[in-house]
């Protein structure tokens, strides 16, 4: 509950580390810019108040973590002569400017860079150095532009690169397929476009485990040698009771994630979380076969797109899947019934297609609200009011040739009246000329014109 301004004075120049996370402190005593502890290694202020330009270390700090206050201006170039500096997070301020390319240089010794949620600005540098450490590089929520630097491959080690919700204009960067530790790539809303094809042998992605393309304008069809080459999206029942992180510099992966149109953030990630998010794009064609050998898949989310064809039967295959969404496509045909096998699926949405036939039954299915099928009008069965079998069947035609010995009872019905219409016709004009010669009298008296 500590409150006002960080008393300086009042703690030793010998300090090593100072940890003030989560608290209510506002500025630093007579506005320092360079803090006067040349022994600090660690410096934790995350979670208050703090404003004004960043205060600027000493040179040998290894941690320097300030997330989630409220500082402003630009990062100084300062920081580029922290040749110790190993963690740096920034994120979730209202830091402005352009990043510097000597951020870029002093990679080798930094593991985790975290700007995400400022309003930083320009283009990404392209000066990564070769024996780049990062394994983490956070930009999410920023205001960058331009494509993304092609020296990003020199960063090895990398496990975590979200550039997400940005304004970049590029084409899918197929030469971070190089990357072995790759395990989190997010390019989410921004301007990345085109095709995702001539995948390279060595262009792999062979450790992801979390792809997010979502909400950019990506086309053709979808990159089915792609899926061929995700191999730890191919492994499942390892059950493993820990979270992604980054081991040296203690800081756990998080991510934003949308199901059913409602974004989650998973402030941590279980290892064996398998995701691919490919929504609100352009992609069209037929969703391949391969998908189903990705069998460690726990969220698939293809919706939003101009996919046709029918629905793979071997998605049966996914038996970790939890959320399947393909809503929003032009897929037709039946859902496989097959699909009813997924005991785990909790969301399945395929509304705004052009799906026809009986929806699978199965303990999953009946337990899916109607909205998940709507903008489907062939679909019936359970959940929808709409049973299968409701319209009336169209009564077999009767060919001459086939049923030359069988009369249907319409036909028949037809023979009867026309025959009582004839003999009713005889014998009433027989009756009239008898009444008209034999009671002539009468019928004058009865017809006549009166004047």
């Amino acid at each position: 509950m500590l409150q006002g301004s960080l008393p300086i004075s009042q703690i030793p120049p010998s300090i090593q580390y100072l940890y003030l996370s989560n608290n209510f402190l506002t500025g630093f005593e007579n506005s320092r810019d360079v803090l006067p502890w040349p022994n600090l290694q660690t410096l934790d202020l995350e979670n208050n108040s703090l404003q004004g330009s960043l205060p600027i270390p000493p040179p040998y700090v290894q941690l320097y973590r300030v997330k989630k206050n409220a500082f402003t201006g630009e990062i100084s170039s300062l920081f580029c002569n922290l040749s110790s500096l190993y963690v740096l997070d920034l994120s979730y301020n209202n830091l402005s400017g352009k990043l510097h390319p000597c951020l870029c240089n002093s990679s080798q010794s930094l593991t985790a860079l975290e700007l995400q949620s400022n309003n930083i600005g320009g283009t990404i540098p392209d000066a990564w150095a070769k024996g780049c450490s990062l394994r983490i590089i956070n930009l999410n929520h920023n205001q960058l532009q331009g494509r993304l630097p092609r020296s990003l491959a020199n960063c090895k080690e990398l496990e975590y690169l979200d550039v997400g919700y940005n304004n970049i204009h590029d084409t899918f960067p197929l030469w971070l397929g190089t990357l072995p530790e790759l395990k989190i790539f997010i390019l989410r809303s921004n301007g990345f476009y085109g095709a995702i094809r001539n995948i390279q042998t060595n262009c792999t992605f062979s450790n992801l485990h979390i792809i997010d393309l979502s909400h950019n304008n990506f086309s053709g069809d979808l990159p089915a040698e792609c899926f061929q080459r995700w191999n730890a999206m191919k492994l499942f029942g390892a059950k493993k009771l820990q979270y992604m992180m980054d081991y040296n510099s203690g800081i756990l992966y998080s991510i934003t994630l949308t199901t059913k149109g409602i974004e989650l953030e998973y402030e941590r990630i279980q290892d064996e979380l398998i995701v691919i998010d490919l929504s609100c794009n352009r992609f069209e064609g037929e969703i391949p076969e391969v998908v189903g050998n990705l069998k460690g898949l726990h969220i698939l989310n293809f919706s939003n797109n101009v996919l046709s064809g029918h629905i793979p039967s071997s998605l049966a295959n996914l038996t970790d899947l939890e959320s399947l969404d393909l809503s929003q496509n032009k897929l037709f045909g039946e859902i496989p019934p097959q699909l009813a096998q997924l005991t785990f699926l909790e969301i399945f949405e395929v509304f705004n297609n052009c799906l026809t036939g009986s929806i699978p039954h199965g303990s999953q299915f009946e337990r899916f609200p109607n909205n998940s099928f709507d903008g489907n009008p062939g679909l019936c069965g359970r959940p929808l009011s709409k049973a299968c079998g409701d319209s009336l069947p169209i009564p077999p035609t009767l060919t001459f040739e086939g049923n030359q010995g069988l009369v249907s009872p319409f036909e028949f019905g037809w023979k009867v009246v026309a025959m009582g219409y004839v003999c009713g016709f005889v014998i009433g004009f027989v009756i009239g000329q008898w009444v008209i010669t034999k009671k002539q009298d009468w019928f004058v008296n009865t017809f006549r014109i009166k004047k």
